[in-house]
């Protein structure tokens, strides 16, 4: 395909098997939609287990005795606390997630050209990926700080139902900070989460389709290319969970009961640098390194179902 739009000038938006018209980014916003709000909701056994773990770790001490522990106190349907803010709030954020960061990689592609996208193209994943975020937390923020607080408050404190914690939630929003309370913390993780996300996941693909899948990209199958997209997923999972870890610990944290009113500072403080690094990340490194392959994957299998192809590579 040309890369020249009418009038002879290069254009980002051309480069790929389909042009990026808004038929291309609306089905970008709906498979970034389908990506993180399944796969969110899919874990929430897990999510809960580690805000539990980050939240008060004497108790809850491991993933599998944190699960079993939650169960035994609260019920079966305990570990299931939360499934619904998670949900929504992870289905707009990865709408926004994924559907502006195709926006974003395309806007400042063209407005440095083509020269500077082949120079640039690593400063343009990052770029990209931290524009699209800031607007995607926006729209997660009052679902996350409804989960946390699902999730965390001990038993019988706090409402379990989705539409009774919203409405609690916004009852003492002068205590809790309902709705963008925690809009700063949530942007501390997840801004360096998604740049590491995406940029990792862009080098990753790139290393395989150079260094192992060495034949242009349209000779493998759709599987052999998903498959790359999936472990490519993963690994960027990894290292995305160790760089956010301890901004996530910090917004668990304010969801407790006792640190009602107190500022992030003195959380983290109280907290010590050691405990909000370490407390919960092999949780959360399993939790998020399949997350991120299983919601690259589905992304890329809905990108593939509609005809736009994989991401990354040549």
């Amino acid at each position: 395909m040309a890369h020249l739009a009418p009038g002879g000038k290069w254009d980002a938006r051309l480069i790929g098997p389909v042009p990026h018209d808004a038929s291309y980014y609306g089905k970008a916003l709906l498979g970034g939609a389908l990506a993180c709000g399944l796969t969110h909701a899919a874990i929430t056994p897990l999510d809960v287990t580690k805000c539990n773990m980050q939240v008060d770790p004497g108790k809850y001490r491991g993933l599998v005795s944190g699960i079993s522990l939650i169960r035994s106190e609260q019920g079966s349907g305990a570990i299931w606390k939360g499934v619904a803010p998670t949900f929504i709030g992870y289905s707009l954020q990865g709408m926004f997630k994924y559907g502006l960061y195709e926006v974003f990689k395309d806007t400042y592609s063209n407005l440095v050209g083509e020269e500077g996208t082949a120079k640039y193209k690593q400063l343009i994943w990052l770029a990209g990926s931290a524009s699209a975020e800031v607007f995607a937390d926006v729209a997660l923020c009052p679902f996350e700080m409804t989960k946390v607080k699902m999730q965390t408050s001990p038993h019988g404190t706090f409402p379990t139902q989705f539409g009774t914690a919203w409405a609690t939630m916004r009852a003492q929003s002068a205590s809790t900070r309902f709705p963008f309370g925690s809009i700063v913390p949530l942007w501390s993780r997840q801004i360096p989460y998604t740049m590491a996300k995406f940029y990792f996941f862009e080098r990753i693909v790139q290393a395989f389709y150079e260094n192992v899948f060495t034949l242009p990209k349209s000779s493998y199958s759709q599987q052999t290319q998903l498959g790359i997209t999936f472990a490519s997923g993963y690994l960027a999972g990894v290292i995305c969970a160790i760089v956010s870890h301890p901004a996530d610990t910090l917004v668990s944290l304010m969801g407790k009961e006792s640190n009602k009113g107190k500022g992030v500072g003195a959380i983290a403080s109280e907290t010590g640098l050691f405990n909000l690094c370490t407390k919960g990340l092999g949780t959360r490194v399993l939790m998020i390194g399949t997350l991120t392959g299983f919601q690259w994957w589905i992304y890329d299998s809905f990108k593939t179902a509609m005809g736009m192809g994989t991401t990354g590579g040549k």
